[in-house]
């Protein structure tokens, strides 16, 4: 059952760094009026999904223990530098791969007590 939830959150995780991806597309275009910079298709789908996240969250904390969604919720910084380095071409830096190994390490190190 709380795998479930687990997958659950995890996907809600996933959507909200796909919309941080659609935001940041749409930050990089020029627009001719402020309206239409902040009411395009880029944005509002942004937004829509950013809605559905959090409803997957506040869904998944039925049974996700808090200590956990805080853990569950760091992950998200794998899947913004994986978008960062295949989609905006970043470069990382031996900075950045060390605090995400520090992160999956506590990732780890937290599912080893479970």
């Amino acid at each position: 059952m709380l795998e479930f939830y687990v997958g659950i959150y995890l996907v809600g995780v996933f959507v909200s760094s796909v919309s941080q991806v659609l935001l940041k597309k749409a930050a990089s275009r020029e627009y001719h009026s402020a309206v239409r910079e902040y009411l395009n298709p880029w944005v509002i789908t942004a937004y829509a999904m950013f809605f559905g996240a959090t409803l997957m969250t506040i869904f998944s904390y039925k049974v996700v223990p808090l200590s956990m969604g805080a853990i569950l919720e760091a992950t998200a910084y794998l899947y913004i530098t994986f978008f960062g380095v295949v989609i905006f071409k970043e470069k990382l830096s031996w900075k950045k791969i060390a605090a995400l190994s520090l992160i999956v390490l506590g990732i780890i190190i937290y599912s080893m007590g479970m």
